[in-house]
């Protein structure tokens, strides 16, 4: 009874993943990079369009950056960015299935650059933005859906203490393009909203 109690407490605090085989690889390939992966249910009501303060922030949001739930009524344009985004907006970019890139204000000019030569290897459906209160870490951000609906859908946060080249490919392959209102990669090119 006790390891019953322990694996539904483990299930709890990890979180379930509807991401298959992919997510569990990318999984094992993230944390032995030093990162951790957070895999939530989206909060309340996904598809609410009604966040639309200036700041872009909502008391619902379960994941700080935030990965799924409401959000704003427009998406902020692909592409990478010197300023933070409004989140609000980014959460609507995830739901047609992006993924961002966030680096806090302490992450080395010598690490973005390897982030922005990343980006540029995959700039469809991506967002590269700073997220100042990350500090020296970096965040990857995606809303994923297994049943492409509201039905299953899922934040997925991994927040890593470096930048590291199969880590972040794993993640892109594992969680990319699997938002609950799926759009193709070519609608979400650098510059699109």
């Amino acid at each position: 009874m006790a390891l019953i109690a322990a694996g539904l407490g483990l299930w709890l605090l990890v979180g379930r993943s509807n991401s298959g085989a992919a997510g569990e690889d990318a999984r094992a390939v993230l944390e032995a990079a030093g990162c951790e992966l957070t895999i939530v249910d989206a909060p309340g009501d996904s598809s609410d369009h009604s966040v639309t303060d200036t700041e872009g922030v909502s008391p619902a949001w379960n994941t700080d950056p935030p990965t799924g739930g409401a959000h704003n009524g427009a998406t902020a344009f692909y592409g990478a960015y010197d300023e933070p985004l409004n989140q609000a907006q980014v959460v609507h970019n995830l739901e047609h299935g992006a993924v961002y890139i966030y680096y806090g204000s302490d992450v080395s000019e010598a690490t973005v650059a390897q982030l922005r030569a990343f980006y540029d290897d995959h700039r469809n459906g991506t967002l590269l933005a700073p997220y100042p209160k990350l500090g020296k870490k970096i965040a990857l951000g995606a809303w994923n859906a297994s049943s492409g609906d509201y039905k299953s859908d899922e934040g997925v946060l991994a927040t890593c203490t470096g930048f590291d080249q199969a880590a972040f490919a794993a993640y892109f392959d594992a969680f990319q393009f699997r938002g609950p209102e799926r759009f193709p990669p070519d609608a979400m090119a650098p510059g699109q909203q």
